[in-house]
């Protein structure tokens, strides 16, 4: 379902669009079939991950949980081994009402109109974590 005219910029900013809307089906729709994504291992829901499905159960599951994300800001920068976006945002545990600013910075490799890997690096992996284990507990307690 990808426009193979829009520059890798381009999709990059699709995906970031769908991904701030709340739009999962928008997001896979720009990701390949068998997309890479490589999360800092420290992470709940770090590691690589091979797949759409992957992606949308193991990571947006996994940060969405136990917290509401919501996406404050994009910056899409092009350079000569891919396209880097800078994401930012707030992730909010219902249980408790906490909020963790997050920042994270990507690596994206596209051809043919799509994502094919994500190089994913948090601004603050041990804060995240912590944030993840403290709404983790406050919901199963």
């Amino acid at each position: 379902m990808s426009d193979r005219t829009e520059s890798p910029a381009d999709v990059v900013r699709a995906l970031y669009a769908a991904l701030s809307e709340g739009d999962v089906k928008g997001v896979l729709a720009r990701l390949a079939p068998d997309v890479i994504i490589d999360e800092p291992n420290r992470l709940p829901y770090g590691g690589v991950h091979r797949g759409r499905e992957a992606f949308a159960e193991a990571i947006l599951g996994g940060m969405t949980a136990h917290a509401d994300l919501t996406i404050t800001g994009t910056d899409i920068f092009e350079g000569p081994t891919g396209i880097v976006g800078r994401l930012t945002g707030t992730l909010k545990a219902r249980s408790s009402g906490e909020e963790y600013l997050l920042t994270l910075v990507e690596v994206h490799r596209v051809e043919d109109g799509l994502v094919q890997e994500i190089d994913v690096y948090t601004k603050n992996p041990e804060g995240a974590a912590e944030f993840f284990a403290h709404a983790e507990s406050h919901h199963s307690g």
